[in-house]
This record gives structure tokens, sequence and C-alpha cells, in this order.
């Protein structure tokens, strides 16, 4: 440490652990110095751990998710036209993950129809969750990797963009996340939501909408916190002046009848030719709802834009602007087992994470970030709580290129199913409240 420096790590480690509040100054130096290396790994550590356990007041918050951002580079899509000239307006949609989520691919387009331009910077998955970008991957060409020129091109032209998020965008964040997942601090609500929002920021879109997951394959588990991460992240995107709302949306069964890759393409398909599963449309279209009422647009009608075929319209040029072939075949799994109903009743339950890593120890996910995955692999449902099922009917179907992961899933699946008697009625409601 030299002295030039404005403070230094351990009285910044201080102040939170005994409960105190950081200065704007202390927040900017401290993002800063990270970024710098002039404080440790070991340091940073203990002050993720501090705020862990003491957390961070609004103001707070703010300015650390704005240091965040200020540690890279800002996009700018003011120059976006629409047809007569005026300014095209930016609408964006972040979840916080979960299984079978494939709602940005229908939503991408759906919002995009109507003159919004959607920069949807993506992800891949890791662990249970499945990640945006590895399910296209599955269509063959399609690229993830665009450039800045490339983005913008695309969202002026087609009018929506899926592509991985560029390294420049808080760079701070990159270095945080990857030290709190080894400390034990990933729960902190302070540093997911800040951690979530200064890219989210950072990537310049007017309008931003949240799906927030809870449920057992979510990342919240628990409705309370879950809320409380909404209403943090609502708040920053208010402080930084983009027009923030958040749903919070049930993670507890899977979305849709797919869990996988390519699967979820097929399943996203469906919905822009006007079918798919009744929770996959519905949150779809209440996600754009929320997305063009962002963007100043409130006589939209997005369900009908999915059964005349404008998404679709949409789709297939997005796709084949990312080098992609939107109407070539989807790879399929070299092999598939059956998983069986255990007895007759109605369906009440079907655990999302059971699913999700079943799905993942398929080959469908991966433990590492530098671990491939298979295209072709994952969770097939034939039945959703609520479905009346008969013992020995077949409830899922699972696919892999490698017959030796068979048994592992199972073993995933096996608490995964509850069956109740005839009459019995499932208690989950997908959208639990919506908070602005």
């Amino acid at each position: 440490m030299t002295n030039t420096e404005a403070f230094d790590a351990v009285q910044i480690i201080s102040i939170k652990r005994d409960k105190g509040t950081l200065t704007p100054e202390q927040i900017d130096w401290t993002i800063d110095a990270y970024t710098r290396g002039v404080i440790a790994e070991e340091q940073m550590a203990a002050l993720n751990m501090a705020i862990l356990l003491n957390g961070m007041d609004r103001a707070e918050i703010s300015r650390w998710t704005s240091a965040m951002i200020a540690s890279g580079e800002r996009m700018d899509f003011s120059s976006l036209t629409r047809p007569d000239g005026g300014r095209k307006a930016t609408s964006d949609k972040h979840s916080t993950g979960g299984v079978g989520d494939k709602i940005t691919l229908p939503l991408a387009p759906l919002v995009a129809v109507f003159g919004v331009a959607v920069p949807q910077l993506s992800g891949r998955g890791l662990g249970h969750t499945g990640g945006t970008l590895d399910k296209l991957e599955a269509i063959p060409g399609w690229r993830a990797n665009l450039s800045s020129d490339e983005i913008m091109a695309q969202l002026q032209d087609v009018g929506a963009v899926i592509c991985a998020a560029g390294s420049g965008l808080a760079p701070a964040d990159k270095k945080l996340y990857a030290l709190r997942d080894v400390t034990g601090t990933v729960e902190a609500i302070p540093l997911i939501a800040s951690s979530i929002m200064s890219k989210k920021i950072a990537e310049g879109t007017g309008s931003l909408v949240l799906d927030v997951k809870v449920g057992s394959g979510a990342f919240m588990k628990d409705e309370a916190r879950a809320r409380e991460l909404a209403e943090t992240m609502v708040a920053l995107g208010k402080d930084a002046g983009v027009h923030t709302v958040a749903l919070m949306t049930d993670m507890s069964t899977p979305l849709g009848l797919t869990a996988g890759n390519a699967i979820e393409v097929e399943e996203s398909v469906e919905v822009l030719a006007g079918g798919g599963p009744e929770d996959v449309v519905e949150l779809t279209v209440r996600l754009a709802e929320e997305m063009l009422a962002g963007a100043g647009i409130h006589d939209a009608d997005p369900a009908a834009a999915l059964k005349d075929g404008r998404a679709m319209d949409v789709w297939n040029r997005m796709i084949e602007a990312q080098g992609g072939d939107p109407r070539a075949a989807l790879p399929v799994a070299k092999e598939s087992e059956v998983v069986y109903a255990p007895a007759d009743g109605v369906l009440v339950e079907l655990d999302a994470l059971s699913v999700g890593v079943a799905a993942w120890r398929l080959g469908a996910g991966r433990a590492r970030k530098e671990d491939q995955v298979q295209a072709g692999a994952g969770v097939r449902m034939h039945a959703k709580p609520g479905a009346l099922v008969r013992a020995g009917e077949p409830l899922m179907t699972l696919l892999t290129d490698t017959p030796g992961k068979f048994e592992r899933a199972k073993e995933a699946l096996q608490d995964a199913v509850v069956i109740a008697p005839e009459g019995s009625r499932p208690a989950h409601q997908l959208i639990i409240d919506r908070i602005a």
C-alpha cells in the first residue's frame, strides 16, 4: 500500500464489520482499488462477508453499483432510430434464472415486433440453471459473440439481439463475482443486486423488467428474500434513471415441458408458432406487456403477435443475422430413458431443482465455466402439476449422448414427484407479485 491512496482496506473493512456506513468516496475508492489490485483478495473477501452479515443501506448499494459501472464502458443506444426518424426506445429483461426458463428466446423477438429495440445480453448456464446462450448455440451456425457495431446494426435492422455481454461492461463485477463464489458470500443481497444491476445499467437500456424467481429451482428459495432482492434492484434502477419493474414468479416447478438446450429451443419455436405450454406463453406475454409499457407502448397486443406469425418472422431474422439457420434440424440426443408415474392420481408437485439437477447430470449443464454442454441432453416432461396421471404412464423422458449418466440423473428425480388423490389441486401460481 502506498501513502498516495485515499483510504486503506483495513479501515473500510472495519467500518462494515462494526455496522457502519461507507461514504460515497470510500465506496468509489474500494471498487477502483480492488479493480487495480491495491485491495488484496483476502481483504475484499473479508469486506464481502461483513456486507453479507451487516448489510448496506439504499444509498450505499446505489453508490456501490455506480462504482461498478464506472469500472468499465457503457453502451449507448441513443443513435437507434424509428422509421419516422424518431429515437427508438430500448427495453431489456433479466431473469434470476431457473429450470426450463427459455422465456428470453420468444420474448426478445415478440417485443421487437412493436418497434422497441431489445438488447438482450445474456450468459451461460452454471449448475442446474440453464443458460440462454447455451440453448441458442444448439442452432447450427448461430454465434453468441458480436462486436458493438454488429449489435447496433442488428438492433437497427432486426430490432432484437441475444448475445454475449462484452468483457468491457462492469469488469469489477466479474472479479467480485468470482470471489463471492468461493467465499460463501454469493447470498448477500446488496452484492447480488449490484452485480445484476451494474451490468444491466451499463448496457444502456431505457427500461428494464426483472423476472425474480422464487422456489426450489431458483437462486432465491424464500419468498421474503426474493421480495427483498426485487425491491432492492427496482430501487437501483430508479436511482440510475432506468424505468424498472420486477415480477416475482414461481420456480418451484419447471417452466414449460422441457429442460435442456435444443429441446428448449424447440419449445420456444412452438410458442412463436402460436402454440407451446400455457405457462411459457403466459409469462412471455406478461413480460412483453411490461417491457412495452416501460418503452411507452400501452396499446399493443403481444398475444396476437405470437398467434399471427409476426414474432416468428422477427425470430427468423434474428437467428439468421447471427449466422444461424432457423429452419435447420436441431441436435437430438443419442440415448433416451423413460421415467414412469409411480401411482394413479393428480400430479401436484414436480420439483424444479430435482429436474434441473437431472438435466445437468445428463449433460445439459456444466459444473465449471470451462465445461462443454451436450446440445441434445435434458429432460422432456410429459405432465405438469394439475395433470391426471396413471401408474406406468410416461412421466418424463431423459435424454443424453452418454448412457452412463442415466443412473445419477434418476437419483436426482427420486423425490421430485408428488401424486395426490384425484380432485387435488397444485398450490402454485405462476406470477406471485409485481414490484415497481
